[in-house]
């Protein structure tokens, strides 16, 4: 699918920060969150819960590591970027991992407008994508609208700590050891490092009630966990049935 032409400078702005960095992304995601990103899309995966045979839709799949989990569990999965470096990548790993039973397909796209016809799939996952977004209702509604009614979707997303302590030295961490981190690999890492924490906590503070922004695009039954003091958040919830939206 070819990119779609116009675009915001928010969505403009995030493709031009990475796309010089995808084969260093899942490394530095790692270094970035202290080792805990894997636990984090661990968790997901298993709050998803897909079954084998199941046709599963992964948005914002960057270098593909949720849409392997997913394929591992004998899934069919399609793996959706806007990103072509990024799955470029994604396509590269796919090369090395001979062992999934079901291959991802990989496909370029974007979230707000995704290619697929109501109601393909039967679960649906995304991460870190509605930092990047201009409108997240929308945004939203469009990943309901193309699972199952009861389908379920869910996300990782970086967090805020609530605790006065914990935030505030995960603000040192965001706005001093983040950048320091990326210097010492690259420059434009040292940009993504100076970049995160501000755009962390600016969705946050945009959206302090997240579970009421999925239950107003149709969302029910959403549950989210705090993971590493705050610092990751996963969420899922339940499509509700014939796309109603929610009371």
């Amino acid at each position: 699918m070819a990119a779609v032409a116009q675009q915001s400078p928010r969505k403009r702005h995030a493709l031009d920060l990475f796309a010089g960095l995808p084969r260093a992304y899942d490394r530095m995601g790692a270094v970035l969150s202290f080792g805990q990103d894997p636990r984090w899309r661990a968790t997901l995966v298993d709050a998803i819960n897909p079954l084998p045979g199941q046709r599963v839709l992964d948005v914002a799949t960057g270098t593909g590591l949720v849409a392997f989990a997913l394929a591992q569990r004998g899934c069919e999965v399609v793996g959706l970027d806007q990103s072509e470096d990024m799955l470029a990548v994604a396509r590269l790993h796919q090369q090395e991992r001979p062992e999934l039973s079901n291959p991802v397909q990989f496909m370029q796209g974007e979230a707000e407008r995704l290619p697929f016809e109501d109601g393909e799939f039967d679960a649906l996952t995304f991460t870190y994508l509605l930092r990047y977004v201009d409108d997240r209702e929308a945004t939203m509604r469009e990943l309901a609208r193309v699972v199952k009614p009861h389908a379920k979707i869910g996300m990782v997303e970086f967090g805020v700590p609530e605790s006065p302590p914990l935030r505030a030295a995960w603000r040192v961490h965001t706005r001093a050891g983040l950048p320091l981190i990326g210097r010492a690999v690259s420059p434009a890492w040292y940009e993504v490092g100076r970049f995160l924490g501000p755009n962390i906590e600016a969705l946050h503070a945009q959206e302090p009630d997240l579970p009421g922004l999925w239950q107003r695009s149709g969302i029910g039954d959403v549950q989210k966990r705090d993971l590493s003091f705050g610092a990751g958040v996963v969420m899922w919830g339940v499509r509700n049935g014939r796309g109603e939206r929610a009371p």
